[in-house]
């Protein structure tokens, strides 16, 4: 048996923000059981967090319903928050993740919640495409990339909460990460967000830690402030206070329980 939890990520509150599953495993367990449990769980992503026996930490792996990935924040924030809740780490004390693309994570409670560390992603200034703009249904007014994401800035929220995917057009091109932007138009946040990844079995995420790694530091440089409020605008929702530290981001943001149970294997 394996002790899996269900967990609200980026929200304070239960049914909002980004679930995912938490599995611990007491013993290793192999990729294809990995990618079962989490088609099973059928969330936007899974972590697998195991304690290692030769330094400081844990392991730490994210699956989707269909594949791999190579970051989650949501996932992290929701492990990390499992540890303390299970008294698994003290609740003073850092969680540290050891993971296979993105080395070493860490994660901290703060008087605004749980702060993740993770690697900035600076977007490359690029042009728009047709094929990018068709799928979308508008013309970006700026244009992005990293190796695995699109950036498109819109004009006004109105016009990103209005955009309605064509998600099979999404899955044909090159990059799986679609992130659409635009400055806030309420006083709480400095910008708004929508995120789609429909080829790794996600059309549209509810709130996605890895995506405000490329955010920050787009609007960082926009705004000219290093420190940003910001809100993921999908039907669930979720608020993230990011920070742009050197070549890190910090983003932080509230998880609560929703489950507790155990995979009979």
């Amino acid at each position: 048996m394996l002790k899996i939890f269900t967990v609200d990520a980026f929200t304070d509150k239960l049914f909002s923000g980004n679930p995912a599953a938490v599995c611990l495993p007491d013993q290793e367990i192999d990729e294809k059981l990995m990618l079962s449990i989490a088609a099973e769980m059928n969330l936007s992503e899974t972590a697998f967090v195991k304690k290692l026996n030769d330094r400081e930490g844990f392991s730490l792996r994210w699956f989707t319903p269909k594949s791999e990935v190579e970051l989650c924040g949501h996932a992290t924030l929701s492990a990390a928050h499992i540890l303390w809740q299970e008294n698994i780490i003290p609740a003073g004390n850092e969680a540290v993740f050891h993971t296979l693309y993105k080395g070493k994570l860490t994660a901290k409670k703060t008087n605004e919640g749980i702060e993740l560390n993770f690697p900035v992603n600076v977007p490359a200034i690029a042009d728009s495409f047709a094929e990018f703009e068709s799928a979308l249904g508008f013309k970006p007014v700026s244009f992005a990339v990293t190796d695995h994401h699109y950036l498109a800035e819109m004009n006004t929220v109105v016009e990103l909460l209005n955009v309605k995917p064509d998600f099979k057009a999404l899955e044909k091109l090159e990059k799986y990460g679609t992130i659409i932007t635009a400055a806030s138009d309420n006083e709480n946040y400095d910008f708004v967000s929508r995120f789609f990844a429909p080829s790794k079995g996600v059309p549209e995420d509810p709130v996605t830690g890895s995506a405000h790694c490329v955010l920050t530091p787009y609007w960082s440089k926009k705004l000219n402030k290093t420190s940003l409020m910001a809100f993921q605008a999908s039907e669930r929702g979720g608020y993230l206070k990011v920070s742009l530290v050197d070549d890190r981001v910090l983003i932080t943001g509230n998880a609560v329980t929703v489950l507790s149970g155990q995979l009979f294997l």
